[in-house]
């Protein structure tokens, strides 16, 4: 099982983060050890001081392939949810000022979460799917699949002319403008247009 992420894939996102609006899917790889199932504890990790969350619209690959074109992506995945991309945002700053990879910040054991899978015939990606995060019952994230840069189908068929998509992988698509600083005891609930899918606690 492989996750993909797409990174810088909301205009505002790159500009809180002061990156350039990049012209093609920016994808970076978390390892399988870095997920973390919906309902089970997260805990802060010992080397950071500075952990960022960024909510984003997940989807779960269902079928192999490989040079996928964009009018047939939707064939390719059977379920989306909501997830974290938890960043240790001072490593990466660090990381990115010596020109090496985000490995450290993005990729380590637990960084990713996922709340529960909804079905993916459930939503309308032509009017937009949205999803949204509060942290402490205050709202933080909101975004929609339509203010991405690149769309489902574009990330799919650009991850596919590099990687074999292959069942139960994971694409993580971006984030939109919000991500902030938690600690222990923060607590976010996530959801998918208004289903909750999970309550997430840091320990």
């Amino acid at each position: 099982m492989k996750i993909f992420c797409v990174g810088r894939n909301y205009a505002e996102h790159a500009k809180e983060l002061k990156n350039d609006i990049p012209e093609e899917p920016v994808i970076f790889i978390k390892p399988k050890t870095a997920l973390v199932q919906n309902g089970v504890p997260f805990y802060y990790p010992e080397f950071t001081n500075e952990l960022h969350y960024e909510a984003e619209l997940v989807l779960r690959v269902s079928k192999n392939g490989r040079h996928i074109l964009p009018k047939n992506a939707f064939r390719y995945f059977d379920a989306v949810t909501v997830g974290i991309d938890f960043t240790a945002r001072d490593i990466q700053s660090e990381l990115k000022k010596k020109g090496l990879p985000w490995e450290k910040a993005k990729a380590w054991d637990g960084s990713a979460v996922i709340g529960a899978w909804q079905p993916a015939d459930k939503y309308d990606f032509k009017k937009g799917v949205r999803f949204s995060m509060t942290m402490n019952g205050d709202s933080v994230q909101q975004g929609n699949s339509n203010d991405m840069l690149f769309n489902v189908p574009d990330i799919i068929a650009n991850i596919s002319q590099y990687f074999s998509l292959n069942i139960g992988d994971l694409i993580f698509t971006g984030t939109p403008a919000g991500v902030g600083e938690c600690v222990v005891g923060d607590t976010f609930v996530g959801y998918l247009e208004s289903q909750q899918v999970f309550d997430l606690t840091v320990k």
